[in-house]
């Protein structure tokens, strides 16, 4: 059995984010959306453009999250952001929102409980930001945790605004 089959998603640690692992989350956000089915060449102009944005974001802690290692290795990892948002029905006394992003587990340790894990501590660090409610876009890979973790899908849709474009 290689060490990956056997990896134990309890035994392994989980950190927190640092400003160093900007390539990693680039790397996890550019596989995500690849194996979701996006178009390498969207992915080729998102991903600088996304390591651009994160950068200062990382350093100042306005995305944080955590990374789960094996070993030296990171291995899965999700990102988290506090959003500004309008006081709403689902939070009526709160003008901000937790928001989960880029979750991501290699696949080799996929199915050992990893992203579940990582979605704990989101639970936790909203929380300990006094954060009660969160979102997130789910992929089809995904929905199935998320579901079984208690998230739900909610009434939001989306479109591309073309710019220039009358009436």
């Amino acid at each position: 059995m290689t060490r990956d089959a056997a990896v134990d998603a309890a035994a392994l640690p989980i950190r927190p984010l640092t400003p160093d692992d900007l390539d990693l989350v680039c790397h996890h956000r550019h596989a995500m959306f690849l194996e979701a089915g996006k178009e390498p060449e969207d992915l080729a102009r998102m991903t600088p453009a996304f390591r651009a944005w994160l950068a200062p974001r990382l350093n100042d802690g306005s995305y944080f999250g955590f990374v789960a290692m094996d070993g030296e290795r990171p291995v899965a990892g999700i990102g988290l952001m506090e959003i500004a948002w309008p006081p709403h029905p689902l939070h009526p006394d709160q003008d901000r929102r937790g928001y989960v992003l880029n979750v991501y587990v290699e696949p080799a340790y996929r199915q050992r409980g990893l992203a579940h894990a990582l979605m704990k501590w989101a639970d936790n660090a909203f929380s300990a930001r006094g954060l009660h409610y969160a979102v997130l876009h789910a992929t089809d890979m995904g929905r199935p945790l998320y579901e079984r973790l208690g998230w739900s899908q909610t009434t939001e849709m989306a479109k591309a605004v073309q710019a220039g474009r009358d009436g």
